[in-house]
């Protein structure tokens, strides 16, 4: 069976970006822990995606990315600063640690800290991917129809997906 839309694919990859014009490895999906997903749902990069296209099991694959086709360029208006007493009695947390936020709306996202001064903690809001060219190299373990309960879900269920 060829990758389409609304098929579950589970593959794995390893990931890496370019940084000061050599790979460094960020990131993999192993034949034990492998990335599985509802192809065409949204959930991945669409580019991603594209270069997966009417792939089948066993089949191998390598491309790359740009840094818009990924997760955009590096916006250095996206660092913001965060009132230090917000923390309140909670020590200041490490220049590089992650930080869970939330917006107005209920939104979830993360935020880097870069560096505290005198009355605020900035934190970079971009993703960490942000600004680089991402490259990609893997193998499809397996694709399979999406059930019904998953296509209505909008993600995978049992092994490797949600569980409900």
């Amino acid at each position: 069976m060829k990758i389409d839309n609304n098929n579950v694919v589970s593959l794995t990859y390893d990931l890496y970006v370019t940084e000061d014009g050599e790979k460094k490895h960020v990131e993999s999906a192993t034949t034990e822990q492998p990335l599985v997903f509802l192809y065409g749902a949204g959930m991945m990069l669409p580019k991603f995606e594209e270069h997966l296209t009417g792939l089948s099991v066993g089949d191998d694959y390598s491309f790359s990315l740009t840094a818009e086709d990924g997760y955009g360029a590096y916006d250095d208006k996206a660092v913001a600063p965060l009132p230090k007493d917000m923390f309140g009695e909670e020590p200041l947390p490490e220049i590089g640690s992650i930080l869970p936020l939330q917006d107005n709306n209920g939104g979830q996202f993360q935020g880097r800290v870069v560096s505290i001064v005198e009355d605020a903690v900035l934190v970079d809001l971009n993703h960490p991917m942000a600004g680089h060219e991402l490259h990609f190299n893997g193998t499809i373990q397996d694709v399979r129809p999406a059930t019904e309960e998953e296509l209505e879900h909008g993600h995978v269920h049992g092994e490797g997906g949600h569980q409900h």
